[in-house]
């Protein structure tokens, strides 16, 4: 089809403009505070898994490329309401996430101009990336391509310049820094294995979005091609815009000072000598926040339009523009986003905070979901004899460890107290969801009867 246009690098910088937000400018504090210089193994792990998963999901996206992607795959493999729930879930998580997305920006661009009410700049972000939305979809993927490309140069700058720092004294009056921090100020585990184990829940959503990949899949311009060169770009990406810059900022900062004085991109910048860091870093963080924004509005107006498809949500949401545009899907999507705008009316402060509370279970929710989808996928292979052209390495045992990875993460936040809401908010998803089901596939009985009388 002409409109299935997108390449295999827009394809990885739009997984890359998901899982690259603004936790890793701003929020990767908390997890080093948590963890200390051993947060790296978290960063290290956590990749690991979402790797894993993705290659599970790029396996059964090779073997069949459809519009959906994993609520697909879980409606195929392991029943309409494995489908059904894991879309709808999916599609409350990329609206929630797009309100936190664009409370980002309003936070963020305050800073410019503090005069302008911040629910004032959410609409206006909203109303942007609905416009960027409505493009031709080989359009929408060059412009999420150099929204990302910006945070990744400002990545790369951090780490190059900060390696200057380290072996050569760059900004440090021509002293080296060396890496003495990653192991003074009480070693590798100053807080012990438990800090660690708390870090590991807010480093693995540092990657959610990657998932993005199989959604955008069927509107590749080959599939079978394109998917296994993004998802395996996936492992020396996290390697260098995680890992990487994570340990330059502790070899040049003793962990427990940092975040204490801003942003550690905004100090090492400036350190190097560019005095308008602060400024740079605020405008590349607001563009984080858009290009985030940006692939979530497509990958929720996919979902709503593949739910349409199966007769799972209004038949008024399946009408695509001679452009190939869902744009009926992208409208409502877009609708319900504007709750940002009355959140951000009501509570500016608080807005992005519950908003991230609130959907934790719907990331690990999706996660665990593909992990049990490729089980049940793996399972009807053997007994159909497929040969699979891009097969997920260490597949005996690999289900099995994202599933527990997944269990984790859940059990951590039902631990922590701050994080404790998002189980109740994904008891209140999930009953909603199946009640919802429920009469959903009453109305579709009903109507097959009208059909038959």
């Amino acid at each position: 089809m002409a409109n299935k246009l997108l390449s295999s690098r827009q394809i990885s910088f739009m997984a890359l403009g998901m899982s690259i937000g603004v936790g890793l400018f701003l929020g990767s504090a908390s997890a080093i505070k948590s963890a200390g210089p051993s947060v790296l193994l978290a960063y290290i792990l956590s990749g690991g898994i979402i790797y894993l998963i993705m290659r599970a999901l790029g396996e059964m996206t090779v073997h069949n490329p459809v519009s959906g992607s994993f609520a697909a795959y879980a409606h195929e493999y392991l029943g309409p309401y494995a489908g059904f729930l894991s879309s709808w879930n999916y599609w409350i998580l990329m609206v929630g996430v797009g309100v936190a997305e664009s409370t980002a920006v309003g936070i963020y661009m305050k800073t410019w101009f503090p005069e302008v009410p911040q629910w004032l700049w959410v609409g206006a972000s909203i109303a942007s990336i609905c416009a960027l939305n409505l493009l031709a979809v080989r359009a929408f993927g060059e412009v999420e391509f150099w929204f990302a490309l910006i945070k990744v140069a400002t990545i790369l700058a951090l780490v190059a310049g900060g390696c200057m720092m380290i072996v050569f004294g760059w900004g440090n009056d021509g002293v080296p820094l060396g890496l003495s921090n990653l192991w003074q100020h009480g070693g590798w585990f100053p807080n012990g294995a438990s800090g660690l184990l708390v870090a590991l829940p807010i480093v693995a959503y540092a990657f959610a979005g990657a998932e993005m990949i199989g959604i955008a899949a069927a509107e590749s311009d080959n599939p079978r091609k394109t998917i296994p060169r993004a998802i395996n770009s996936v492992v020396w990406r996290i390697l260098l815009f995680y890992v990487a810059a994570i340990a330059v900022i502790l070899a040049i900062y003793p962990w427990n000072q940092i975040g204490t004085q801003g942003s550690p991109f905004v100090t090492t910048f400036e350190r190097l000598g560019i005095r308008q860091a602060a400024g740079i870093i605020n405008f590349v963080v607001i563009t984080a926040a858009l290009s985030s924004f940006n692939c979530i509005l497509f990958s929720g107006a996919r979902i709503l339009k593949k739910l349409a498809d199966e007769g799972q949500a209004p038949r008024l949401f399946q009408k695509v523009r001679a452009n190939g545009i869902p744009a009926r899907a992208v409208f409502a999507t877009v609708a319900c986003m504007t709750f940002g705008v009355v959140l951000n009316y009501v509570v500016p402060d608080q807005a992005f905070g519950y908003m991230m509370s609130l959907l934790a279970f719907n990331v690990a929710s999706t996660w665990g979901m593909i992990a049990a989808t490729y089980l049940a996928f793996q399972k009807r292979g053997k007994r159909e004899g497929w040969v699979c052209e891009f097969p997920l390495p260490l597949s005996r045992v690999a289900p099995a460890a994202c599933l527990l990875f997944v269990g984790f993460v859940v059990f951590m936040l039902g631990y922590e107290s701050e994080t404790r809401v998002s189980l109740y908010a994904g008891a209140v998803w999930t009953l909603s969801i199946s009640i919802l089901y429920v009469l959903n596939c009453r109305g579709m009985k009903a109507r097959a009867v009208s059909a038959q009388a």
